[in-house]
């Protein structure tokens, strides 16, 4: 999380007249990393709902060829419940649909933040560590030859880890 601190100048947070002119270097690095933590959590929880899914599927498959008068044992709210065969297997089935339509959702939802990302690495002209090694070091020339008394530019670049 290294801002390239010779674009954390007076001039990206004030201008001539005292008014903010934008957030600063360190504003821009956090609410960045913000947005890519809400898309890495919405990732765990997708691949974590996949995983029921699964286990769902192999119960499914397994409660399929077994009597339907049997009885079965379902965990529900943390009770371990007994029910027959026929009763379990229809509500394991509305599960395994609900979840993939939550897993749907959970892609579009990311899907979204992804292209909010990109924006707004764009905006702010924001490069991640390791990507693209010989422009970061010719934006951090750039940038200190802005910072010496040089011209001023209205997208200043931030180095994010």
């Amino acid at each position: 999380m290294a801002a390239n601190s010779s674009s954390t100048g007076s001039k990206s947070t004030t201008s001539a007249g005292g008014k903010q002119s934008g957030p600063s270097a360190e504003q821009v690095v956090a609410t960045f990393q913000r947005m890519r933590q809400e898309q890495r959590s919405m990732a765990s929880k997708s691949a974590e709902l996949e995983m029921d899914i699964n286990e769902h599927s192999l119960v499914v498959d397994a409660l399929k060829d077994v009597d339907p008068t049997r009885k079965c044992f379902r965990l529900v709210g943390g009770v371990l419940v007994e029910r027959t065969v026929k009763e379990v297997l229809p509500a394991l089935e509305n599960n395994k649909e609900q979840i993939s339509k939550i897993i749907d959702s959970i892609n579009t939802q990311m899907q979204s933040k992804g292209r909010e990302l990109t924006e707004y690495r764009e905006r702010y002209n924001i490069r991640l560590v390791g990507e693209g090694e010989g422009e970061t070091q010719g934006q951090s020339a750039t940038a200190s030859r802005d910072s010496e008394g040089g011209g001023s530019k209205s997208g200043t670049g931030v180095l994010v880890s």
